[in-house]
């Protein structure tokens, strides 16, 4: 990556997309940066936070700490560190959205399928977490801290220092904790992270990275699942926002551990081949309850969905006694330089890369009845603890996937660029009562024409294959996603590349797409059923302006308008904004220097989920919105500043989840930070 101020809020030059280093411009795509500056001026300290922050990206709050996020209409399920593939488990919260970003430089998003890069070819988005590295050859630092809402407060240092007296061998270590209540009565989260890592020059050619990452989260009082949407008369409840399910025993712990490993060996001044490797293991342990009724408006009473069918079947939720571990290892080899043909020159990228994620996970859970609740109306978390039966085996899975990967970028003309490519993935998962296993060729074709040493015109193609984790009401796994992506846009490049423009129009077809019933798969533990859905067409246009105005000033503005419907016209995915407008900005002020301020605002337009139950079909609906945020930092002396946010400005009430139940978003919350640098 090419050197750039370090206060702007994009980059010169990335890999993400085709593994091949140039400008944004160059890449046939649609490509959010998402910088280290951004994110702290922004307090924008986990990835879900980021993505919450990030241009046509959605969300789906499905309870205090489990989450889902969407681009372009469809579910992003491709994520990666470093380049290399890692897993969200959205079911079990393993804490894949709770990443904090204290160890990572930045953050970069590619809309669109991205199979040449991550094996498979989710139209959504992939997001990649871009670790920090020991880049100094002299001591430097910082450390800060941060008090604010609900009882928060974070201590973070982040340390590089050279082990030896030349500096070819340098160190890095991150650290932090935090500690924070919530809007939600009873809730208390605490965290604490660590990352360390040592960079070394073995030669004038080669370069040795090796790190390990530990974070540990517990949350005490956590929801599992929303508050009940509907009474049963068919009209929608409405509560403070403290309110939360959880009972005072609840609890939620997860533990990461990582290792990884990079090897760069530079050949002459063109070539170079890296090797990235990684082991992963994360742990979990909850027990935690979850509610899923209607309520009589007469007195409170809780009614159960299946209550219809007959005695036993009366039951409103349940207690989970739920654990587990994840475990991944993957490598990923590929080297990628320049050579010259018919007296131009052009790049190519080759490689291969394996990765093995196994799944085991343990559960108990006991159904909760109307009585032992009472009256819904007066739950304050005073709910006995489960007398709880042993653990059975829940899921055991081992997901294998094997590829094959190749991409040239070809200059055809002094302005005018294609980029072909295609990846083979072998995909296979053996689970408790069957094995699958799928081959797939994704192919990828680009083209970009250099109008001027400013602008820019792309299109691009690609296939769509992605296998899934959601199930069916039955409790079987849906087929993998098949389609195609095309996309036509117009970008360009100011400042030397530090500021980017980029306006795509993009056309997604699909075939299984998953989409949400809005009820519980039977004896799940609360875990949505999803039903294929065939003919589905996305297409739409997004803006985008991202980095530096002028010294003093950076700015990030996006908005986005899109249409998602099946083969007979119905929505796809309805409790998804189709229309977003997103902006962040900070001004260092010329006439005084050690200030400076900035702000930003998401909109978006209404949303709604049509749900049938057995008193009918509800709406849920959340009207369009604006959330609007404000910070300011002042430099006390040249090393110490202290910063102050506040979010949702106005106390915006908005619901963030559209099912069944009700999950509310955070209400105005302030925070000041006092950072020293040396």
């Amino acid at each position: 990556m090419a050197a750039l101020p370090e206060n702007d809020y994009s980059v010169t030059s990335t890999s993400a997309g085709t593994k091949m280093q140039m400008t944004q411009r160059d890449i046939p795509q649609s490509v959010t940066i998402v910088s280290q500056q951004r994110m702290e001026d922004q307090q924008l300290q986990t990835l879900g936070e980021v993505m919450e922050n990030t241009l046509e990206i959605s969300k789906s709050q499905a309870d205090s700490d489990r989450a889902l996020y969407y681009s372009r209409g469809f579910q992003i399920d491709n994520y990666m560190v470093d380049g290399i593939p890692t897993y969200f488990e959205s079911r079990w919260n393993l804490g894949d959205a709770l990443s904090d970003m204290a160890l990572f430089e930045r953050v970069e998003v590619v809309r669109g399928a991205t199979g040449l890069m991550t094996g498979t070819g989710n139209p959504s988005a992939a997001i990649d977490m871009v670790r920090k590295h020991a880049t100094s050859r002299e001591f430097k630092g910082d450390v800060s801290a941060e008090y604010g809402s609900w009882n928060k407060e974070r201590y973070v240092a982040d340390l590089q220092s050279p082990l030896t007296e030349d500096g070819k061998i340098r160190a890095r270590i991150v650290g932090g904790y935090q500690n924070n209540d919530s809007w939600l009565d009873r809730y208390n989260s605490e965290k604490t992270f660590f990352s360390g890592i040592v960079d070394a020059d073995l030669g004038d050619l080669t370069t040795l990275s090796a790190g390990y990452e530990y974070q540990r989260i517990d949350v005490n009082s956590p929801t599992w699942g929303g508050l009940p949407r509907w009474n049963t008369d068919g009209s929608s409840n409405s509560y403070d926002r403290a309110r939360s399910t959880a009972p005072d025993w609840a609890y939620n712990d997860k533990e990461i551990n990582k290792v990884f490993m990079t090897l760069k060996q530079r050949f002459a001044d063109t070539w170079q081949a890296t090797l990235n490797a990684t082991h992963s293991e994360v742990e979990f342990d909850s027990k935690m309850m979850y509610v899923d009724a209607y309520v009589n408006k007469a007195d409170g009473m809780l009614v159960g969905p299946y209550s219809n069918y007959g005695p036993g079947f009366d039951y409103v939720g349940g207690t989970g006694w739920n654990s587990g571990k994840r475990k991944v290892d993957a490598l990923d080899l590929f080297a990628d330089g320049s050579y010259e043909l018919f007296g131009r020159q052009h790049n190519l990228m080759f490689g291969g890369s394996y990765s093995k994620q196994n799944n085991r996970y343990f559960s108990s859970w006991a159904n909760i009845f109307p009585d032992e609740i009472g009256s819904f109306y007066n739950f304050n978390g005073n709910f006995p603890q489960t007398d709880w039966s042993p653990q059975s085996l829940a899921q055991d899975d081992t997901t294998h996937m094997k590829s094959l990967y190749a991409a040239t970028r070809v200059t055809l003309a002094d302005p005018l660029h294609l980029i072909l490519g295609a990846r083979y993935t072998n995909w296979r998962v053996d689970t408790l009562t069957y094995s699958m296993e799928k081959n797939h060729t994704t192919p990828y074709a680009g083209l970009v024409f250099d109008i001027n040493d400013n602008w820019s015109t792309y299109a691009s193609y690609t296939s769509i294959f992605q296998p899934q984790n959601d199930r069916d009401s039955s409790g079987k796994y849906l087929a993998p996603i098949t389609g195609n992506n095309y996309e036509l846009g117009l970008k360009s490049g100011w400042m030397n590349s530090r500021l980017t423009t980029t306006l795509a129009i993009f056309r997604i077809e699909q075939d299984n797409v998953a989409q949400s019933t809005g009820t519980p798969i039977p004896g799940s533990n609360g875990e949505t059923a999803y039903k294929a859905v065939d003919g589905t067409v996305s297409k739409g246009v997004e803006f985008e302006l991202n980095g530096a105005i002028t010294d003093n000033w950076q700015l990030t503005f996006g908005a986005t308008r899109y249409i998602a419907e099946d083969n007979e016209g119905n929505a796809v995915n309805p409790n998804l904004p189709r229309t977003t407008v997103k902006m962040f900005t900070s001004y260092r002020l010329p006439v005084m220097p050690e200030l400076t301020v900035g702000g930003g605002v998401n909109w978006q337009n209404r949303v709604y989920t049509d749900t049938v139950t057995p008193y009918g079909t509800f709406r849920a609906e959340q009207g369009s919105y604006a959330l609007v945020d404000l910070f300011t930092r002042y430099q006390v002396t040249k090393n110490f500043s202290l910063q102050g946010n506040v979010n949702n400005l106005f106390d915006k009430t908005y619901d963030t989840n559209m099912e069944g139940s009700i999950v509310y978003g955070a209400p105005r919350n302030f925070s000041i930070t006092g950072t020293y640098q040396f």
